[in-house]
């Protein structure tokens, strides 16, 4: 490895898709001149902080190094680790992060969702399971003895066209309460910021298999597309109306949609449909997004998502995100087909974690050539599993950092993940 301070040197292509330096990509405020260069093409000022390195490594820009980040993990893991010391009040992924020592990274709390949610209800209950309708209308089995397992759904909300124009009303872009009451107090502090702040865009085909069951999502987007295309259209309309406000006010870094929409064996829709029914429309979004900056728009969704990327590049959502390996993602082949119109974050099989030290050790060799060309993040692909022990996991920590020159934690973070760092 080189010494920390030029780990890379590569540099931002010109025309690279929906990167543009639009905003300083150095942490600083927009029009401030960027740190001069050195020779070996890392930047020779002050060190870059969060924001600014979070934004040039994702523009093929130099960098001292990749920025520090994990996806999270399952309820059951942390419970898991507190038997394993964690401390128990690290219960959630914010406390989690905190304790790991990552790097910051937030959204703005604007909300393009269902609002308001409607108090859960309980149906009935036995000593394992409990019948609940949840706040979307969904009614479902929950098994009490795992937080991490799957429920049986039962019930969904919307199965007709007068269920969609009841379930619509909470889909009402002038409600009041998608933004926070003290919005404007907040907006001092994010324009001072040192971290990315992003905004959440909402999804097409994803929630309405939420509202409506995967098989009646997928057999309405061929039987009823007239169904489909009004849902869809209303999400539109409804995020493009939300995040006006929030792009009007700040400058943020990055967008994100949610379309948990393939298998491991590819997507639950046809390309085909996914071009008639979502494209233009995912397109107007990623537009406006762009008019106001953010150049740096990606999609979670999981299992393998080859034939939806060319689509969703073509729709201006140009960052995979978690590149999720047993699903079929594999992210060195995403960067070889794609080159640099495409931009990487995940990709870590969460498998090696499980496996052990040694599994662990070759599946970051894997990923550190890819981290090393550029627009690539790379950490666990998907929600750490409680079958990964806390000790595997302070290696993995420990040797990511080490291959891809991430200093140590800092000092707020647990002195037992310092110790684990050396």
């Amino acid at each position: 490895m080189p010494p920390r301070g030029c780990w890379r040197t590569w540099q931002r292509p010109e025309g690279c898709r929906g990167v543009e330096a639009t905003q300083s990509s150095s942490g600083e405020a927009p029009g401030s001149p960027r740190p001069a260069e050195s020779a070996r093409g890392a930047p020779s000022a002050a060190p870059l902080n969060d924001r600014g390195r979070w934004l040039r490594t994702l523009r093929f820009e130099a960098v001292d190094h990749v920025p520090d980040e994990e996806f999270g993990y399952w309820t059951d893991t942390l419970q898991a680790w507190h038997r394993q010391g964690l401390p128990p009040n690290v219960n959630s992924d914010p406390a989690a992060d905190r304790y790991f020592g990552f790097a910051q990274r937030h959204r703005v709390p604007v909300d393009v969702g269902v609002h308001p949610m409607l108090p859960p209800r309980v149906l009935e209950e036995d000593e394992r399971h409990r019948v609940i309708v949840d706040g979307l209308g969904v009614t479902l089995v929950e098994h009490k003895g795992g937080a991490s397992s799957v429920p049986h759904y039962l019930r969904f909300p919307i199965q007709t066209r007068d269920d969609w124009r009841e379930f619509s009303k909470r889909l009402d872009p002038s409600d009041p309460g998608r933004y926070p009451t003290d919005w404007a107090e907040r907006l001092p502090a994010w324009r001072r910021r040192d971290y990315p702040l992003g905004i959440a865009v909402g999804s097409l085909f994803g929630w309405l298999r939420d509202w409506m069951g995967f098989e009646r999502a997928t057999t309405a987007c061929i039987e009823e597309p007239a169904l489909v295309e009004d849902m869809m259209e209303h999400l539109t309309e409804l995020t493009l109306s939300v995040i006006r406000r929030a792009l009007g006010d700040l400058d943020l870094d990055f967008a994100d949609f949610w379309e948990d929409m393939c298998f491991n064996n590819g997507p639950m829709i046809s390309p085909r449909l996914f071009r008639r029914l979502m494209l233009p429309r995912l397109r107007r979004i990623t537009d406006a997004l762009r008019a106001r900056g953010v150049d740096i728009i990606f999609v979670d969704c999981d299992g393998d998502i080859g034939e939806l990327v060319p689509l969703w590049l073509e729709a201006g959502v140009n960052c995979m995100f978690p590149l999720e390996i047993r699903g079929g993602t594999r992210p060195e082949a995403l960067r070889a087909a794609y080159g640099r119109d495409v931009l990487l974050m995940g990709g870590v099989d969460k498998m090696a974690l499980i496996a052990g030290r040694a599994a662990v050790d070759r599946e970051l060799a894997r990923v550190v050539a890819l981290a090393e060309q550029g627009g690539y993040i790379p950490h666990v692909d998907h929600r750490c599993p409680p079958d990964v022990t806390m000790d595997t996991y302070l290696y993995y920590l420990k040797r990511k950092r080490e291959l891809l020159g991430i200093p140590e934690p800092p000092a707020q973070a647990s002195p037992l993940v310092r110790a684990a760092s050396r």
